[in-house]
């Protein structure tokens, strides 16, 4: 089993995480610290005997808007 979380950057520096299908999230100033942060709430949200994922996957999304002259 694999949880996948979405991984964007905040507005307001660092990074947020949603667990997609999961009601999971947390965030982080710095990669790593948002890793311990994922592990973290993925083993409580698991906590209550329910099967633990064996894998998480950090799906790190971003945006860029590209202005475009008008011809």
């Amino acid at each position: 089993m694999e949880v996948i979380f979405e991984v964007r950057d905040a507005e307001e520096g660092g990074f947020y995480a949603r667990a997609l299908g999961y009601a999971i999230f947390t965030q982080a100033e710095t990669w790593e610290e948002l890793r311990a942060n994922v592990r973290e709430a993925t083993a409580l949200h698991f906590d209550d005997g329910e099967e633990r994922p064996l894998l998480i996957q950090l799906h790190y999304v971003r945006d860029e808007l590209i202005p475009v002259e008008a011809a």
